[in-house]
């Protein structure tokens, strides 16, 4: 089963073919991976073949792993996942690792997670760190269904409020100790050239924001100001290519320091931050 699996998707020009047979028939087995090499001879009952024949034809479609799954890891966490959400990176692991570490020692922060998504910045923090509140907020009703339902799933006790609105229209008037965001990035211009996993499949709002794909961090930068507590920290995720861009509008913002940018594993530029002093 493995070998014609790996050898269908090599067909398909599928990139880690034999990974995504293994995970196929993992999933449909309810195993882990190592445990398929375990139980290698085992027959498989007519309900197992029929599983594993369902998530093929999905997978064949280019259906993400994670939404045939309907999970995905992040960090400590398992999370819930479907079109409604945008699948959670490594890359966003940084940004939280980022955060966690400028809160360290600090006790009963308040975060604000723009635009969460499946909730995976926002519940991290809250399980992980020592906040005292993280506000989510996401334009999606959709969106803000799933996140809550990992709350509830994951973490249940986690300090953890989700908000539906446009980036701060949700916390008018209050303020931050931390805002942290993944927003939509990518360019309308590299839409054709994504993966039909990711181009097809998840939600296009969470990933496009107009021509240079800056339209959404724009507006989180400009707007920080009006939410964040003096000594406040600004953290956003970006695209490879973005850090000069990103880095531009924040000087052009009164009152924060100098950005800060960092790379991520592949050694790519993924985390611009940046401290808010005050208004001059």
């Amino acid at each position: 089963m493995l070998r014609w699996t790996t050898e269908y998707f090599q067909g398909k020009g599928f990139h880690n073919a034999r990974l995504n047979a293994e995970l196929l028939l993992a999933g449909s087995l309810g195993l882990k991976r190592l445990d398929l090499y375990l139980q290698y001879d085992r027959p498989l009952l007519p309900a197992e073949v029929a599983e594993f024949r369902s998530r093929l034809v999905r997978r064949a479609r280019r259906e993400p792993i994670q939404y045939i799954e309907g999970e995905a890891a992040f960090r400590n966490l398992r999370l819930r996942v479907d079109r409604r959400v945008l699948i959670p990176r490594p890359e966003t692991e940084l940004l939280v690792d980022v955060v966690l570490e400028w809160a360290r020692g600090r006790e009963g922060l308040r975060a604000l997670d723009v635009g969460t998504g499946s909730g995976a910045i926002a519940l991290s923090l809250a399980t992980e760190g020592s906040f005292g509140q993280v506000v989510a907020t996401d334009l999606s009703p959709e969106a803000l269904e799933v996140a809550r339902g990992n709350r509830d799933l994951a973490a249940a006790d986690a300090p953890v409020e989700f908000r539906a609105g446009d980036v701060y229209d949700p916390v008018a008037g209050e303020t931050f100790d931390v805002v942290v965001s993944n927003p939509p990035y990518v360019g309308e211009e590299e839409r054709d050239s994504l993966d039909p996993e990711v181009r097809e499949w998840e939600p296009a709002r969470a990933l496009f924001a107009g021509m240079g794909g800056l339209e959404v961090i724009r507006r989180i930068v400009g707007g920080a100001p009006a939410v964040l507590r003096p000594g406040g920290l600004l953290a956003i995720e970006i695209g490879w290519q973005q850090a000069d861009a990103v880095a531009a509008l924040i000087r052009e913002v009164d009152g924060f320091s100098e950005p800060t940018v960092r790379r991520d594993l592949a050694g790519r530029d993924r985390i611009v931050t940046a401290e808010f002093r005050t208004r001059e």
